[in-house]
């Protein structure tokens, strides 16, 4: 998975301070939980030491996501974003041409992504379907919940 994860400089900062956490808090405590686990006695029936390995596991697995997201994530710096189009870090306001109603969302990374915030993921359906589109543009987008219209009516930095 060597996709580029476009990022704001905050956002990298924080995979940062949360990878240091991983690998400084969470890395040894896990390596605790199995040494205690493992002076229980015999591993072959010991559910503690298998649930302990097994969480050792999946917080391996999380590092190595992050170190990989790491390696791939490139900064975009929003004083230098051109809003004659729909691109990463823009705010884009559309109507919902089915329900009338108007809707504001910033395109972000996956990581960033967060609907409450009307922050939506540059891969998601409406993401995929805004890229590249300009304003008085109307778009269709095949959404889980079948095809949606949008005229886009404005686009800000």
């Amino acid at each position: 998975m060597s996709d580029v994860l476009y990022v704001t400089k905050e956002t990298l900062e924080q995979m940062k301070i949360d990878l240091q956490r991983m690998k400084g808090v969470e890395r040894p405590a896990a390596s605790r939980a199995i040494a205690e686990a493992r002076e229980k006695g015999d591993l072959k029936e010991n559910a503690e030491y298998d649930a302990a390995k097994e969480a050792q596991g999946l917080l391996e697995a999380r590092i190595k996501k992050m170190e990989s997201d790491l390696a791939n994530a490139r900064i975009v710096d929003i004083t230098t974003i051109d809003t004659s189009k729909v691109s990463i870090l823009t705010i884009v306001t559309l109507t919902n041409l089915g329900t009338k109603k108007q809707v504001t969302y910033q395109i972000v990374s996956e990581k960033e992504a967060d609907l409450k915030a009307g922050k939506i993921s540059v891969t998601s359906p409406i993401g995929k379907g805004l890229l590249g589109k300009a304003v008085s543009d109307v778009v269709e987008v095949q959404a889980p919940a079948g095809t949606l219209k949008f005229k886009i009516e404005n686009i800000t930095a």
